[in-house]
């Protein structure tokens, strides 16, 4: 047998039987490390089932690339009529759609149509159910709590501070004006700074809202109201694109682990797939057959795409064959050294899923899964670390 071979197989026997007393684990703790092929070195409760919290958003950014491609645009159908001069909007569910795009939409808007005033902007949500509840989510002003809808501006969220020159609170994001209409939602917040969650009727409004402001700003007058309709074609309609790829929106997802976006994209997938309006049974359910049809998971249990929900039930090993099939999209992730992760936490879950690029250049992914308090995470990530470097070491 080869030196090389023989040193590294004893190396993997060593790590496979030997286990550390700060690996010791329990019913609540789920590990498995493996090499690029999908050989596990290492692994403890790996077929058990776990709250994965936001890890799960793996599962979710790759059933999207399956489904829509890497260069996949969102698009906003848009119509003016020029008779009674009513600017029309509909969304399919744009999980980036904040100020840069809704300012490069109204640009087009604007050379496309020639409009010269716009009476009332007309917006219409009907590609998503109007009553979305997604599990794990609850009635708070927080961003977390954020809902999903086939047109939503900025995540439905305002993002504000305190100015001691101004004395008053102005926009955190150069980008996004402060609209006097919420101040009184940033005052009743009691925060100097922060970002708070809008109204269910502030969130339909808020598009509308934003794209008056934009084109007052480049000189159009909008002399109407904003209200909610329905998108006719008959007045010539035109698309807009999304200046973001599929790609680049996976990559923010992950790299800010935002719950809205995740869920836009299994709402969209559901919808494309089965028909509008999006609703959460039709997302939940194109990620369940991509989960079986393409990955061969079974037995795994999703409520929702973004993994707030306590009801996601995954175990190391499903998420192992997850990882596999993510591996040439690992530069998506957050990167930290030789490191490739997603963290996932709750209250009392701490999770953690990637790849560790050993001394030899190979990727060997990982998950940790703990669903208890103060179970060793840290002690457990810094052994997989440490496994891999002795595995590798003489590369």
């Amino acid at each position: 047998m080869n030196k090389k071979i023989f040193k590294f197989t004893l190396l993997c026997i060593i790590l496979i039987f030997i286990a550390p007393p700060a690996m010791a684990m329990d019913k609540d703790t789920g590990v498995i490390l493996a090499d690029d092929q999908g050989k596990i070195l290492y692994s403890r409760n790996k077929d058990r089932p776990f709250t994965p919290a936001s890890i799960l958003k793996i599962l979710t950014s790759l059933a999207a690339v399956d489904y829509f491609g890497m260069d996949h645009r969102f698009k906003t159908l848009y119509a003016y009529d020029k008779i009674s001069k009513n600017l029309y909007i509909k969304g399919f569910g744009d999980p980036l759609f904040i100020s840069e795009v809704i300012q490069e939409l109204c640009g087009q808007i604007l050379a496309k149509t020639k409009a010269r005033t716009i009476n009332n902007i007309i917006l219409d949500h009907s590609f998503f159910h109007q009553d979305i509840q997604i599990p794990g989510t609850g009635n708070s002003l927080n961003p977390y709590d954020a809902t999903s809808g086939a047109l939503c501006a900025n995540f439905n969220t305002l993002s504000f501070k305190w100015s001691p020159i101004q004395r008053g609170y102005v926009s955190a994001e150069p980008q996004t004006p402060l609209l006097p209409s919420f101040l009184g939602e940033v005052k009743a917040s009691g925060q100097k700074q922060g970002r708070i969650l809008l109204s269910p009727k502030q969130r339909r409004d808020y598009p509308g809202l934003l794209i008056k402001f934009f084109l007052t700003k480049k000189g159009v007058p909008v002399t109407g109201i904003i209200s909610q309709g329905s998108f006719d074609p008959a007045k010539g309609q035109f698309t807009f694109e999304s200046p973001f790829t599929l790609e680049e929106i996976i990559q923010k997802l992950l790299k800010y682990s935002n719950n809205f976006m995740a869920n836009q994209l299994i709402l969209a997938m559901g919808a494309d797939k089965e028909g509008a309006p999006a609703t959460l049974e039709k997302g939940v359910n194109v990620l369940e057959v991509f989960s079986r049809k393409k990955l061969g998971l079974t037995q795994l249990t999703l409520a929702e795409g973004s993994g707030i929900s306590r009801k996601n039930r995954i175990s190391p090993n499903q998420m192992l064959k997850i990882l596999m099939e993510f591996m040439p999209f690992h530069g998506l992730l957050e990167i930290k050294g030789e490191e490739y992760y997603k963290t996932g936490t709750l209250s009392d879950v701490r999770c953690r899923a990637g790849f560790i690029r050993g001394n030899d250049k190979r990727l060997y992914p990982f998950v940790i899964m703990i669903n208890k308090k103060n179970k060793r995470y840290d002690s457990i990530h810094r052994d997989l670390l440490r496994r891999v470097n002795m595995i590798t070491k003489d590369n």
